[in-house]
């Protein structure tokens, strides 16, 4: 059953559009990796989601292997969006990481992601997916399998468009040459790494998408949590996920003194402009013409409206940005 839900969702939220492409997404959406069906139950899943549809967020993002046991946050939010208005929603899911033992349980063969697809589908009980990605560049399996697996899952109606996940810009370039040759159906858009502390795609990626009319929806864009006020003493503790996950070469190549001096000279920076580091940081990482959307996780429901607060201020002044620059020049 569906419930109801507030009558002016759509009122605050900013949509942009995907690349060249007729897709609006919201400027934030609700990720699920590590939270829902991970360290966060369905409850909260639950609470988190129904708050992020009430504030505008149309889009949640999810991926086969995210959820302990890999699947599981598929299940805890598939029985949730089966309350939702589904021709409202944007769901995405991903295949590329292991899942399954033996050589076809991960990568980006043709017998890996239409099978891991279908497998999707089935835990979250949706007829479709809006967004289908190879989660990453498989360096054994020729793109043009990749690809042609991405434009048969479209074809066959399993997803609406074909998304990448975490390519450089150079195989970004050459997935795309493989599509235009081949005449399959377009990438519509790209997922990266990206924040204030993780710059590599301004030059490797961006300058790619840009021309090629490719949306960019971030994740991470609070650095696996550094870029709020958890971190400022620039402690980073071995068991935390900013040690373990995608920050983890930004932690190791820092002392302790350096990551207090960038990460509390960034709060210092955000409180003069009156939002917090995570706010200024969702505000940053938008400030790029070509940024589609961010996934941003919420372990609390009032870490949501937290996160979508940051939409009331996306301006920096030439200053702000060239010491945004300057404490971050060697990351």
């Amino acid at each position: 059953m569906t419930r109801s839900f507030a009558d002016n969702r759509y009122d605050e939220m900013q949509y942009r559009r995907c690349g060249r492409s007729g897709l609006l997404l919201p400027a934030i959406s609700l990720g699920a990796w590590e939270t829902y069906g991970g360290y966060r139950d369905g409850d909260v899943a639950e609470q988190c989601m129904f708050r992020a549809f009430d504030l505008g967020i149309t889009h949640f993002d999810l991926a086969n292997n995210y959820g302990q046991p890999a699947g599981n946050a598929e299940i805890v939010c598939g029985r949730v969006l089966a309350q939702m208005p589904r021709d409202e929603l944007i769901i995405s899911s991903k295949a590329g990481y292991r899942m399954w033992p033996g050589p076809y349980g991960e990568w980006g063969s043709r017998k890996y992601l239409i099978a891991s697809c279908d497998q999707s589908l089935k835990r979250t009980g949706l007829e479709y997916f809006d967004i289908f990605y190879s989660h990453r560049p498989d360096p054994q399996t020729p793109l043009e399998e990749t690809m042609g697996a991405l434009d048969t899952l479209v074809r066959q109606g399993k997803a609406l468009y074909a998304g990448v996940s975490s390519y450089t810009g150079a195989q970004l370039d050459a997935a795309l040459e493989v599509v235009s040759r081949d005449h399959l159906v377009p990438i519509t858009i790209h997922q990266p790494y990206y924040n204030m502390l993780g710059r590599t795609v301004e030059t490797d990626l961006l300058p790619h998408t840009d021309r090629a009319g490719v949306g960019v929806i971030a994740f991470c864009p609070l650095a696996s949590g550094l870029l709020t006020a958890k971190y400022l003493d620039g402690e980073v503790p071995a068991e935390s996920r900013a040690a373990r996950e995608w920050a983890s070469s930004w932690v190791r190549s820092k002392s302790k003194d350096e990551r207090r001096r960038i990460l509390s000279g960034l709060d210092a920076l955000a409180k003069q402009r009156g939002q917090t580091l995570a706010q200024m940081a969702v505000a940053w990482t938008l400030r790029h013409k070509g940024m589609t959307s961010l996934v941003m996780g919420a372990s609390r429901v009032e870490q949501v409206g937290q996160n979508v607060a940051a939409l009331s201020k996306l301006s920096f002044t030439a200053d702000e940005l060239a010491q945004i620059d300057t404490l971050t020049a060697s990351t």
